[in-house]
């Protein structure tokens, strides 16, 4: 599996999926040449996930034990396979291989590593292997385990991973046994958000940063809209550019310290639409950009404490779509 993954990684266009982010790209590139983990930094809806589900297309497909753990003759991990049980056989593709964990303070080591079925314990004793019920992380065995938002979780959680990080195997509770499994570790973090636990340096230290920003060139943020967008009436191009220049001014604001995304591109695209729409019309005017700034991007934008104190994100915004499109649906300024 290694050495088709690194024939795909060497061909000039292997991230097909991701417009843009040419320097993330070759940096992940990179990273996963020589097995490492990776961290994919970034602001929220700028591509991170759709990253990871490339790297995972690149994989290619295998014939493996139909037991959901994705159990092989080389590396038998779940307790049917591990005691020689019979099992069908089936192959499986690489994006059927993505295993994705959002991270959350509620998420315990027993969702990532497995826990002891009481029910099994009773029948076979609470330290046989009968007993153990793999937790999501063995699910990514010859995949992808994408673990969202990481610094969504407890520090204890990230410590659960140290060793299966390092060693490619956990050793769960009072089991004499190492379960193994073999994955690429992916994992995301929002350096923006204020809400999260730090990582810890023992976790860091252990992956490589791969850092994404939002799209390099108004063109190919533009052309990402209109890929991923639904599309119910005609969106004039100079209109489209003149709403993604103002989501763009928006990002370089030195008012703010939280930014729209490109989600917040599309928002607005689909939702000028609609509101020509509800005119009757089947052609987007600037008064229905104008119309749905103010729900799409207000909440998606935070202002600096400093500036805070005078006024809220919605007055804000509301100030600079005057000063960008005048109170009026007329010209752009």
């Amino acid at each position: 599996m290694e050495k088709q993954l690194h024939q795909k990684l060497l061909q000039e266009n292997t991230f097909t999926d991701i417009l843009g982010q040419d320097e993330s790209k070759q940096q992940l590139k990179s990273a996963l040449l020589m097995g490492r983990h990776v961290i994919i930094v970034g602001s929220p809806g700028i591509g991170k996930t759709t990253l990871a589900k490339n790297v995972a297309k690149l994989l290619p497909e295998i014939t493996v034990n139909d037991c959901g753990y994705n159990c092989s003759e080389d590396l038998s991990i779940c307790p049917s396979c591990k005691q020689g049980k019979k099992v069908e056989k089936k192959k499986i593709s690489g994006s059927s291989r993505f295993i994705r964990i959002q991270g959350s303070p509620d998420l315990t080591s027993e969702d990532l590593l497995g826990d002891i079925d009481p029910i099994k314990a009773l029948k076979f004793g609470a330290s046989s292997v009968e007993a153990f019920t793999p937790g999501k992380i063995f699910k990514a065995n010859n995949g992808v385990l994408f673990f969202d938002e990481l610094n969504r979780c407890p520090a204890k959680l990230q410590n659960s991973l140290l060793q299966i990080l390092e060693e490619k195997k956990a050793t769960i509770g009072s089991y004499n046994i190492d379960f193994k499994a073999n994955f690429i570790f992916i994992g995301t973090l929002n350096p923006y958000d204020k809400t999260t636990e730090n990582l810890s340096d023992v976790f860091l230290d252990r992956c490589d940063l791969v850092y994404m920003t939002y799209p390099e060139k108004i063109e190919t943020e533009k052309q990402i809209i209109v890929e991923k967008s639904k599309k119910v009436a005609e969106f004039p191009n100079e209109l489209l550019t003149k709403m993604i220049e103002f989501v763009r001014s928006l990002r370089d604001n030195s008012n703010l310290e939280k930014f729209p995304s490109v989600r917040a591109s599309i928002g607005l695209y689909e939702r000028a639409q609609a509101n020509a729409l509800i005119r009757k019309s089947k052609k987007v005017e600037l008064g229905d950009i104008k119309n749905a700034l103010i729900s799409v991007l207000a909440h998606r934008i935070e202002l600096k404490p400093s500036a805070k104190y005078t006024e809220t994100s919605k007055e804000f915004l509301e100030q600079e779509i005057e000063e960008k499109f005048g109170a009026a649906s007329g010209e752009y300024r």
